[in-house]
């Protein structure tokens, strides 16, 4: 099996850490011009939120595999 009983770990990890990546980048540097009916800035309240639950992700699954 790829990467033995360690796969959905390591999923949650890429995955925790691509919403805390993304969404923050998406705070820090907003497009420069937004095309027609999408939003010049990300809402700060949905990116928190996505943050806050990659972040949990994130820790669970690096917990998960230190301890397991």
């Amino acid at each position: 099996m790829f990467l033995g009983n360690d796969l959905l770990p390591y999923l949650v990890l890429a995955l925790g850490g691509a919403l805390v990546f993304g969404n923050g980048m998406a705070l820090v540097r907003p497009p420069k011009e937004a095309k027609k009916g999408e939003l010049t800035r990300a809402p700060v309240g949905r990116s928190a939120v996505m943050i806050g639950i990659g972040f949990v992700a994130a820790v669970w699954a690096l917990a998960s595999l230190v301890t397991g």
